[in-house]
């Protein structure tokens, strides 16, 4: 599950986010101190760099790790080609074609390394694409070369260095942007699993309505112990954690797989910070405890970045977690894909430099991308070089999917947040990923999906529920950034694309699609945990034991979507690229289940046994056993009232199109032509 902190969104203003719209150079006057024309690099300060929140400044021998970007050559050109790629009206390139057509030259790339060392900087890795190249000094040597200052700042309880103004560069350098010299990425989180032990607490369901709290007090399956009643509404436990057949036969794939069409030959990438040791060991234990054909994994760690001392405060054992649910849930839904995993060295700049191995190598079809910042006002120096990456992935077959968010509009019901999609989410390259609230029957079938947003009540010690509380869900929202995509013109409706008219014309709005992402009614994922020392089911000598227990999050939708769409490149035959053209343009009610508005359904619904206004959660107090007592939750479903977006018929900003429909939504794709 993304967890990005909201209060980013009150350090940024919208005007800094329509200002930091461009990341190419813009001519300005000499910079103090340099003798040469230069060129200044717009949108290149953090809006949360400002007086406001600076502390103090920056050590000038405080280290610097950074990345030099080029501009592709013709970046018109490179951008027009993703899309009709995509559409089908020109051919996929190799990456070796991308290169020759577009990347930067050699005489560029040499100009830009001599440039670094002049200033006194290490060189370190440039991919074969010279999209980028590393340097390593101190801001000592980076305000000298830049022609800027360093200070701290005060953002979200984190100290974070940056740049007082825009960086500059010499002119003629074809230099597009510099990241890492501000700390923007400290901000970017994934950190879905906990690092230790945890366990689910009974009663939970098998399926829906399995278990309800209007049953027998008297049987111990249905209350904890000690409990005699809990309130009657919400009438049913959550579910334990779905299983992987529940969920191809929710999404109707178990027809499709058994048929063959398994995404043999089809390669999913997925993107994380850092690499679990126990990764494959428990993708290879989860597939033979479901019944799953062994997976064909191959691990990767994003090569040319430097080893970084302070790691350890990055937390990469609370990314452990997420690379089990990606991997396990895209191998749920392509049982015979090939799926490549690349850790990024750390949860910073170097995550796009894991996209860009990918994509200048293609070594997948499809990548999946549980990773993002909270909200779009991110420096235009970061989003140009991501997008140029995302540009070449479409032009070379790949689609990418991201997770669009764990926290709705980002506002958290705070009338003073601004409210916004998340990043690279919103980007008009990529498949931004939404979640649902799924119910599965005890067939395995679809009892009810809505959009994900939940509002939390509290068991009160007179036996009632507290007043509900918005908790967390599906992010969505509408651009202040980019336009609106050809894809989206004529389906989102123009109310919905213009904010009801605070934008002067339509804009992007996510999500694209959705899946399961409610962690209440999560995904069962098993995972090497460490649990401690007098627990009494885990008895290995260095207390970590194999567990599984039930997660979700939007970082659950992405990777089951990537893998859903994996059958959907089989069963064509190619590859898409973009895929929202081909998405947008399939969408209708047999390919795709268009998710509704909860109180839809809640009118017509009279019978507790599938009641669907919400679920009661148990949790143990310490994670792992009942010996700290219980605590309980009320989690209702489709809770929006205090944000600013809302499911509705037809394409929304919580669910997007919606969820997939099984085989006519595989034909529907796989005979797609524009």
């Amino acid at each position: 599950m993304i967890r990005v902190p909201r209060s980013t969104l009150a350090l940024l203003s919208s005007a800094a986010m329509v200002a930091a719209t461009a990341g190419a150079a813009v001519a300005a006057p000499s910079s103090p101190g340099h003798g040469h024309a230069r060129a200044r690099l717009a949108g290149s300060v953090p809006s949360w760099a400002n007086a406001a929140h600076r502390q103090h400044a920056t050590s000038g021998q405080a280290p610097v790790d950074f990345k030099l970007f080029l501009d592709w050559r013709n970046p018109a050109q490179a951008a027009q080609y993703a899309l009709a790629a995509s559409t089908g009206k020109a051919q996929f390139l190799t990456p070796a074609q991308f290169r020759a057509r577009f990347a930067p030259t050699r005489s560029q790339l040499t100009a830009a390394e001599h440039w670094l060392r002049s200033q006194g900087f290490q060189v370190g890795f440039v991919p074969s694409n010279h999209k980028y190249v590393e340097a390593r000094g101190t801001t000592a040597q980076a305000a000298h070369a830049f022609g800027t200052s360093f200070a701290q700042y005060d953002v979200q309880g984190k100290t974070l260095r940056s740049n007082t103004t825009p960086l500059s560069v010499p002119a003629g350098l074809h230099i597009e942007a510099v990241t890492g010299l501000d700390q923007s990425f400290a901000l970017v989180q994934s950190d879905a699993a906990p690092p230790a032990g945890f366990r689910n607490a009974q009663p939970c369901s098998a399926y829906w309505g399995d278990k309800t709290v209007t049953s027998d007090p008297a049987d111990p399956n249905t209350l904890p112990a000690g409990v005699t009643t809990l309130p009657s509404q919400p009438a049913n436990y959550a579910p334990c954690g779905y299983s992987g057949d529940q969920l191809t036969g929710a999404y109707g794939m178990t027809g499709p797989i058994a048929s063959g069409d398994d995404g043999t030959g089809v390669t999913v990438g997925v993107i994380d910070a850092f690499a679990s040791p126990t990764a494959k060991a428990d993708l290879i234990q989860y597939s033979h405890d479901v019944g799953l054909p062994a997976p064909h994994l191959t691990e990767y760690a994003s090569p040319g970045t430097y080893k970084r001392p302070d790691n350890k405060k990055l937390s990469p054992s609370g990314w452990s977690g997420e690379e089990a649910l990606d991997l396990e849930a895209v191998h749920t839904m392509a049982p015979g894909a090939n799926i490549v995993y690349v850790g990024s060295p750390n949860n910073e700049q170097d995550m796009d430099a894991a996209l860009n191995l990918i994509v200048n190598r293609k070594l997948a079809d499809i990548v999946s991308n549980s990773y993002g910042f909270s909200g779009e006002a991110v420096p235009a120096g970061y989003r140009k070089p991501f997008n140029d990456i995302a540009q070449q992935a479409a032009a070379e077959g790949i689609s990418l999917f991201f997770s669009s968010g764990d926290y709705g509009d980002e506002t958290m019901g705070d009338s003073t947040a601004v409210s916004q999609p998340d990043w690279p989410a919103v980007s008009p390259y990529v498949t931004a990923v939404g979640g649902t609230s799924l119910g599965i029957t005890s067939d395995k079938q679809r009892a009810f999906e809505f959009g994900w947003e939940t509002g939390k009540q509290s068991l009160q010690s007179d036996g009632t529920w507290s007043a509900p509380t918005y908790q967390y869900g599906s992010g969505g929202g509408v651009s202040r950034v980019f336009a609106q995509p050809n894809y989206q013109a004529g389906i989102v409706p123009q109310e919905m694309a213009t904010a009801q008219g605070d934008r002067s014309q339509p804009m992007r709005v996510v999500p694209d699609v959705s899946a399961l992402g409610d962690p209440t009614t999560g995904m069962l994922v098993g995972q090497t945990q460490t649990f401690p020392a007098n627990d009494p089911t885990c008895k290995e000598a260095d207390h970590t034991c194999y567990d599984y227990y039930r997660i979700g999050g939007t970082s659950l939708a992405s990777p089951l979507y990537a893998g859903m769409f994996a059958l959907a490149v089989q069963a064509a035959g190619h590859d898409f690229g973009l895929a929202n053209p081909a998405l947008y343009a399939t969408a209708n009610a047999t390919t795709t289940y268009d998710v509704p508005p909860a109180g839809d359904v809640l009118r017509t619904e009279t019978d507790p046994q599938t009641d669907p206004t919400g679920a009661v959660r148990v949790d143990y107090k310490n994670g792992l056993d009942a010996a700290g007592g219980y605590s309980y939750t009320a989690r209702l479903f489709d809770y929006d009232k205090p944000l600013q977006i809302h499911v509705q018929d037809g394409y929304d900003d919580v669910t997007g199109l919606g969820t997939p429909q099984g085989q006519p939504w595989i034909h529907a794709l796989a005979t797609y032509t524009e």
